[in-house]
């Protein structure tokens, strides 16, 4: 990316709402471990996770290394990974999000040491490993899903998800299991089988989480519209919406008339607007609609269609 390509991506309001969003999602992200698995030793499959192991066990050798810094060393090596593995785009926002993990982990620190939330004797910040697992199993998938859907990823175990799930062609929940049960099985190191199993279990529940929170992030509506009056609503589906559509004749099996099928992706909003264009319109039309979770191929995002809308006028 040349110097004046970076500066003219600097003065666009995506750039400065996405920075915004990985920004926000990482000290989520951060609290998630400084709070739910550092008091524990808790390893679900994550680079933390794995950080948290070897901290440990060099700690039992003498050598005193925080979890925060292996956290950095871990994700550097990742992020050349992920540079020369996934895509550009990816690798360049990623540095930015796996970078500032650590950090945000010490920043909590500082706000709010976890000792002083934990009660006497006790290494659950929840007062139990399970509640735990799952408060931090809900707070990291939503931030992961987040900034999956920017292209973006909270670094580490994200990085190889998104390997296995390009090369391997997994979906990215199953990615997120297959990489963290790897890591999971670390902790034998230092926690015993409990507490393993129970890591195990948070990154099965991890990979789940992480496909909801996608596909309800990713969500389209398929609708189809058939009506007498279909120029109209083709009309406004391309030229208002600025969405592609696809024509068919169909006959209808009661009344045996030829009729034209209207078929189109759009999301929940654009489908709101034209429901609400049809009804104000007195349009008479039959229409079902059904949700989808993943769409590949041409897809117009937001501000390709505010450039579209001002090239017609």
């Amino acid at each position: 990316m040349t110097n004046l390509s970076f500066l003219k991506s600097v003065a666009t309001w995506k750039f400065w709402k996405e920075l915004t969003i990985m920004t926000l999602g990482m000290f989520i992200a951060a609290a998630a471990v400084y709070y739910f698995l550092m008091p524990s030793k808790l390893v679900v499959g994550s680079i933390s996770g794995l950080s948290i192991v070897l901290s440990a066990v060099l700690e039992s050798a003498g050598i005193k290394f925080k979890v925060s810094a292996i956290v950095l060393i871990i994700n550097i090596i990742l992020l050349i990974l992920a540079y020369i593995l996934i895509d550009r785009e990816f690798g360049v926002k990623t540095v930015y999000t796996a970078l500032i993990l650590g950090p945000m982990m010490e920043v909590w620190d500082k706000i709010l040491p976890y000792q002083e939330i934990l009660r006497d004797g006790s290494t659950s910040v929840m007062g139990d490993p399970w509640f735990d697992l799952i408060c931090f199993v809900l707070v990291l998938s939503a931030s992961q899903a987040i900034l999956f859907s920017i292209n973006a990823s909270t670094g580490g175990l994200d990085i190889i998800a998104k390997i296995v799930n390009k090369y391997l062609h997994f979906d990215i929940g199953a990615s997120v299991t297959i990489a963290g049960a790897i890591i999971c099985c670390t902790a034998f190191a230092i926690n015993p089988f409990q507490m393993v199993v129970i890591g195990l279990i948070g990154t099965w529940i991890n990979g789940l989480v992480v496909d909801y929170f996608t596909s309800l992030l990713n969500r389209r509506k398929r609708v189809c519209i058939i009506s007498g009056d279909s120029e109209r609503i083709r009309k406004y589906i391309v030229e208002d919406l600025v969405r592609g559509c696809s024509l068919y004749e169909v006959t209808g099996g009661f009344s045996g008339e030829k009729q034209t099928e209207i078929q189109a992706l759009l999301t929940n909003d654009e489908f709101n607007a034209l429901m609400k264009f049809i009804k104000s319109s007195g349009i008479n039309a039959f229409i079902t609609a059904g949700n989808v979770s993943e769409v590949y191929g041409l897809w117009v995002h937001k501000e390709d269609q505010k450039a579209i809308k001002k090239s017609r006028h």
